[in-house]
Order: C-alpha cells, then structure tokens, then sequence
C-alpha cells in the first residue's frame, strides 16, 4: 500500500464526494496529479483544497458525463496537456429510481444508461490511446453487487454496472499483452448519499466509511499490479474471477 505515484496523472470522475473523493485524496496523498471531474464545483474546490493542504496539486473539470462531445475534449486536453494518462478511476454514476421496471420511467432509464453506462465507453473511447502511452497505464471501474444479484426493483442500475463490468472485460483482453491493467470493483454497501437515497431506513453509522473503502480500491493502481480483467470485492478485499452461468 506504500507505492508511489509521483509523476503520473490520474482522472477520476464523480470526485466532488463519496468514494470519488476520498480515492482522489488517496492517489494525491502517493504523488499522483489529480484531474478531478464532478458537477458539484464546491465539492471539487473542498477536495482542490484538501489536496493543496497535503501539498500537492490537482486539475478540477466541473463537467456532466452527459456532455458526451466534452468527453471527446477532455481526453484531447490530457493528450496536449500530459501526452498521456496513467490512471483512470470511472466512478460516477446515478441510482435511478427504485421501483418494477415496468412502471420505471423513459426519462430515468434514459439518465441512468447515459451516465452509467454511455460516458464510460465515451470515457474510454478518449483516453484509451493515453492509458497505453501509460508504462503501467490503470483502469476501475465502479460497479454494484447488483450487477450479479439481480436484486428486485433495481434493473436500470443493476443493468448499467452489469453492462460497464462486461465493457472492461473485453477492454482487459483487448490490452492483456499490454503494460494497461482493467478491472471493475464492487464497493460494498458504504456510506454514500447514494445509498442513503436507496436505503432511507438504514443506519448510515453501521456501514464503511468511504474513505476506508477507498483506501482498499486504491491497490488496483499499484504500478506492480499484474491482475486484468477480473473483479474486486471490497468486503472480502480480493479479486474475484468470471466464469460461465452454470
């Protein structure tokens, strides 16, 4: 966990708060140049702040992931910039509504499939040429539990993170003889407003505080990391490999 970062040049979406956050804090805190993408401008100048505190610096992007042609210029941006990425961490997203997909409405399936789903592949599609210029070039990939569980009332999530992990298998074997290493995590129940907009009744005090969780996903930037394609499990804090239905 002491690896260092210094040199390399890391985007994280959804950085203004959450697990965002707290996993930027985490790849400033080893060196890193942090380009920190959100909507919400106070919590990416909150986050510009604590990065300054611990001296270092970061790139903040006020920027919506359905600003699909702004995602084209941010990649053009880090290339004229930096001429390359090191670490890509997609971890915005949405929860939708939960209720029958049946009664699920056009509008929210739309917002949830753009912004989980749609800007991650527009994501990819603007840095991958940078991660490979990357000698140890990293990608995570948020997904949920739900991806595999299926879990009752939550299909346009569920289906966005089950579509985002298969998206970063076949971009682990396109890129498996390559320096780039791709895996998707499942963070766990943790301490979100995401979660507390999905489960209002719980007690927030009974789960991870993100930044502990943070602290466990940033090994997947570990230049020394030679794992692809697989996915990690927060709770049991290990890889965990795909295989068939059976």
């Amino acid at each position: 966990m002491s690896f260092d970062l210094s040199g390399r040049t890391a985007l994280v979406t959804g950085a203004s708060r959450g697990i965002g956050y707290f996993l930027a804090l985490e790849l400033a805190k080893r060196g890193a140049h942090v380009i920190a993408v959100a909507r919400t401008v106070g919590g990416l100048e909150e986050l510009d702040d604590e990065i300054q505190a611990m001296g270092n610096t970061a790139t903040l992007v006020p920027l919506d992931l359905k600003d699909m042609p702004a995602l084209d210029l941010l990649g053009s941006s880090i290339n004229d910039r930096w001429g390359k990425l090191d670490i890509l961490v997609a971890n915005a997203g949405v929860l939708g509504t939960i209720s029958p997909v049946g009664h699920v409405e056009a509008k929210v399936f739309d917002n949830v499939i753009s912004t989980n789903l749609t800007s991650i592949w527009r994501l990819i599609r603007s840095v991958d040429p940078l991660l490979r210029r990357s000698d140890a070039g990293r990608a995570i990939l948020m997904s949920s539990g739900v991806a595999h569980t299926a879990r009752a009332f939550w299909a346009p999530y569920a289906a966005s993170k089950a579509a985002v992990e298969v998206i970063g298998r076949s971009w682990a074997e396109e890129t498996k003889q390559m320096p780039l290493r791709v895996n998707s995590v499942n963070p766990g129940a943790t301490r979100t407003a995401m979660r507390a907009k999905a489960m209002p009744g719980e007690d927030p005090e009974t789960l991870p505080h993100p930044a502990d969780v943070a602290a466990k996903i940033v090994q997947l930037v570990d230049p020394a990391l030679t794992i692809t394609g697989q996915l990690y499990d927060v709770r049991q804090d290990k890889f965990l490999q795909y295989h068939m239905p059976s």
